[in-house]
Order: structure tokens, then C-alpha cells, then sequence
């Protein structure tokens, strides 16, 4: 996270992310999902300013759009952004306080810019943006651990965001592993016009075997053999996604005809991604994308 202090205000860029790796292990007692997931945050922001205020309540709103309404496993893209207690950014504020005993109140503006409904997790990376600038703002001192309970209540990929480095996250998503790597990593993406539910996705997903790991990725990667790391990209979400929603489908079949190192779907979809060699790589491929209309392209790199 980028934070940037102003006259008594707080500026946060929250980043988007891709998953190279995604594995469901099985279902857990809890109902939710052992998961197995490489996870990169990548040049992609939504940005939240935050100034405490005098009042003892939450004010929000939100400029931008993208995808969160409908129970429907397909889900429109224009559809409106929740503004209320369902928006995670609220209910992080929200949590804070309940668990900190704080009435202090906060004026918060999210500038949306990652596709929702997406497999981006914009969501949650403005939620650990909420966390992490509340906790400044209001002076409350919080740690890292402490911070990171908190995030674990709020969503699986929250955590994750906390610290905004590659990691390779288990458990549902909780439990984060930070790893390094030197090559910087440069990324084709394209949201569909139709976004997925998550919830829909993962109840048709069926546990999956791959011949690599989280962790072979992570080494290959920490080699620098981008050709071995574009085979061994893996995401067991992308046949119930494809299944669910032709967009995706669609998707594969474009990048598979494309000169990539190698192509993905991010998330639980729709948003899917080509690996490029270099920035100016990138933009070509970007340009035949966009001369298709298949949706938004972006092109973007990994953070350091």
C-alpha cells in the first residue's frame, strides 16, 4: 500500500491482484475452501482518501463503477457499486471500531478503478486499504498481527493486501507466505463485459490435481525462466468459470492464439491474463485485444 499524508487526510492506493497458482484442496468444516494460491499485486489501483471527522459514523461514497450486485452467477458489469454496510471498505471501518471500542468517525472517498466481479479482488484490497489508513488516521497503533485478525474477519483475501508483496497464500487464504523474486512481470489483461460470482464459481469447482505447486512457481520464477513459469501457471476455478460464463471461455481460446508466455484466468473470473516479455510486448498484444471489443483491456506490471 502507498499512503500519503496531506493536511489531517490520508491518501491509499490499494492494488489489484492476479493469481498465477490456484489449487482447491477440498472443503473444510468451516464451509469454507482449502485453498493453495501464488498471488501478485500488480500497477492496477483503486485509491481511498480518508480524513477523520467529528462525527461518530462512517461517511462513503464512491466514484467509478464496476460489478458487485445480483446474486446471478453472471453478473453485469455496470452494475452499481455497493455504497452502504455491504461494501467491504464500511465494514472494515466498521470492525475497527468494534474491536478497538473507538467512536471516532471518518470521511472516506474510493476511487474505483479495478473491475469488480472480476477475479482482481478490488474488494479486498480497498478493505486492507480502509484497515491500514484508519488505523493511522485514528491513532489507534495497531500491529501488523493485530491488523491481520482483523483482515482475516473481513474476507480470505484480505490479508493478503496487508503488506501488498507476492506471497503464496494457504488456508483459506489466511495464512501468507511472502516471496521475492528480481523479474518484473508484465501483464495482458482483459475484463469481459459479464462478471462471475465467486460464490457461484467455487460451489460448481471440483478439488483438482496439478503436476506443479505454489511452490514450483515461486522457484521457477525466482530463476527467471519466464518460458517454464507461463506452463505452469494453474487455476482450477477456470473450468467451472468457463462453464458458467462463455466470456471466459472465449477468453482462453483468444490468448491461446496469441504470442504470450503464457495465459490465465485470475481469481474466480472474469478477468483473464497473457504474460508478456517486456512492456512493449505488452502494448502489441494489447492492441490486437482491443481491436477485438472482448471487453476492457489493461496492461500493467507486477509491483516490486
Amino acid at each position: 500500500m502507498l499512503c500519503h499524508l496531506g493536511n489531517n487526510s490520508l491518501t491509499v492506493h490499494a492494488p489489484a491482484k492476479v493469481n498465477l497458482f490456484l489449487k482447491v484442496l477440498g472443503r473444510r468444516a468451516d464451509g469454507f475452501h482449502e485453498l493453495e494460491t501464488l498471488m501478485v499485486p500488480i500497477g492496477l489501483y483503486d485509491t481511498l482518501h480518508l480524513e477523520p471527522a467529528s462525527f461518530e459514523h462512517i461517511e462513503f461514497s464512491v466514484w467509478g463503477h464496476g460489478a458487485a450486485r445480483g446474486g446471478k452467477s453472471v453478473v453485469d458489469q455496470q452494475s452499481e457499486i455497493p455504497e452502504g454496510r455491504t461494501n467491504l471498505v464500511v465494514r472494515a471501518a466498521e470492525t475497527l471500531r468494534e474491536a478497538t471500542g473507538t467512536s471516532a468517525g471518518a470521511r472516506i472517498v474510493l476511487h474505483k478503478r479495478i473491475p469488480a466481479a472480476a477475479g482482481l479482488a478490488g474488494g479486498s484490497s480497498d478493505a486492507a486499504a480502509a484497515l491500514l489508513g484508519l488505523n493511522q488516521i485514528w491513532r489507534l497503533g495497531l500491529s501488523q498481527a493485530q491488523l491481520h485478525d482483523l483482515a482475516a474477519r473481513l474476507g480470505s483475501d484480505v490479508p493478503f493486501f496487508l503488506s501488498s508483496r507476492a506471497a503464496i497464500c494457504r488456508g483459506r487464504g489466511e495464512i501468507v507466505e511472502p516471496i521475492r523474486w528480481s523479474t518484473r512481470l508484465y501483464f495482458v489483461i482483459v475484463r469481459p463485459h459479464t462478471g462471475l460470482s465467486t460464490a457461484e464459481v467455487f460451489k460448481h469447482c471440483r478439488p483438482t490435481g496439478s503436476k506443479w505447486s505454489a511452490d514450483d512457481l515461486a522457484m521457477t520464477l525466482a530463476k527467471g525462466d519466464l518460458g517454464l513459469a507461463g506452463r505452469q501457471l494453474h487455476n482450477c476455478l477456470l473450468e467451472p468459470a468457463a462453464t458458467l460464463n462463455q466470456d471466459v471461455d472465449q477468453l482462453r481460446r483468444t490468448f491461446a492464439r496469441l504470442p504470450v508466455l503464457g495465459h490465465m484466468m485470475s481469481g474466480s473470473g472474469t478477468s483473464y491474463f497473457g504474460i508478456c516479455t517486456q512492456r512493449k510486448h505488452a502494448r502489441t498484444v494489447a492492441a490486437r485485444l482491443h481491436a477485438t471489443r472482448i471487453g476492457s483491456v489493461f496492461t500493467v506490471e507486477s509491483r516490486p
